[in-house]
């Protein structure tokens, strides 16, 4: 308990999924953590389930293709509570199941500006938020960890998902990028990519759900471990890279797969 006692927290996606057992857990372990979403009852449900525990959580709506967006969140995080020390950069859609010759350039550009475009201009205001912290250890300045949801997609491709895939790798290299940035800059602010492998929520639920019994059953064949993975297993993982058990950890991708790429 605590790893992440009296910090503060931004998570986009928060209200269904990874983003909300993400909020729960780092809620639990000390946090105060801002929500973020376009559907607000699934993230006012959160904040409940997260005040019901003791935590304490606080919810916007929020576009994260939006810049202007990204500014006002960020302004009232820093003004409610002073600091930005941890954002998980989560919100995502998922893939759109057209053949490449199919995919509409409408479908392509919405799903890089949510994937995409979105990770970017978090990564952009939280650098700016964090880079005056004056914490996180080391000799620079800023400090704070900013962790970005790819996929294992970002490593490997899989039919249809031309978009998708390339949104999620794009998403790992900029992790790097500016986590080597950030470095070079003398900023403590720590950037890294969790991949998860197929999780069960209500995302590959839809995905599971156009490709009817089949494509569930293909999903367990692909798994080694014959089960999808649950949203606690990638907060756990997060917990970690935004927690100081990681301050040595940047510009890394974490799978949590269940040996999906170890095939």
């Amino acid at each position: 308990m605590g790893r992440v006692a009296d910090k503060v927290a931004l998570v986009t996606g928060g209200a269904s999924g990874i983003g909300r057992a993400t909020a729960e857990l780092l809620a639990q372990e000390g946090a105060m953590v801002v929500i973020t979403d376009v559907q607000d009852e699934g993230g006012q449900e959160t904040v409940a389930t997260i005040e019901a525990a003791g935590g304490r959580a606080a919810y916007h709506h929020h576009d994260v293709t939006d810049e202007g967006d990204w500014k006002k969140i960020i302004a009232e995080v820093i003004e409610a509570h002073g600091k930005l020390d941890i954002l998980v950069n989560n919100a995502g859609v998922g893939g759109t199941g057209i053949p490449v010759e199919e995919l509409p350039l409408e479908a392509w550009r919405n799903t890089m500006s949510v994937n995409l475009d979105g990770v970017f201009l978090g990564v952009k205001h939280g650098v700016g938020a964090m880079k005056d912290n004056g914490s996180g250890g080391g000799s620079g300045g800023g400090g704070g960890s900013i962790i970005n949801t790819s996929s294992v997609l970002g490593f490997v491709g899989l039919p249809h998902t031309a978009a998708y895939t390339a949104s999620k790798g794009g998403v790992r290299l900029l992790t790097k990028a500016v986590a080597i940035e950030c470095a070079a800059r003398g900023l403590n602010i720590r950037v890294n990519s969790v991949h998860p492998g197929f999780i069960d929520t209500p995302m590959v639920g839809g995905a599971i759900q156009r490709g009817g019994p089949e494509r569930r059953e293909a999903i367990l064949k692909s798994q080694p471990t014959g089960e999808m993975g649950r949203p606690q297993d990638i907060a756990e993982g997060i917990l970690y890279l935004a927690s100081d058990a990681a301050r040595f950890v940047s510009g890394t991708e974490l799978v949590i797969d269940g040996g999906y790429l170890a095939r």
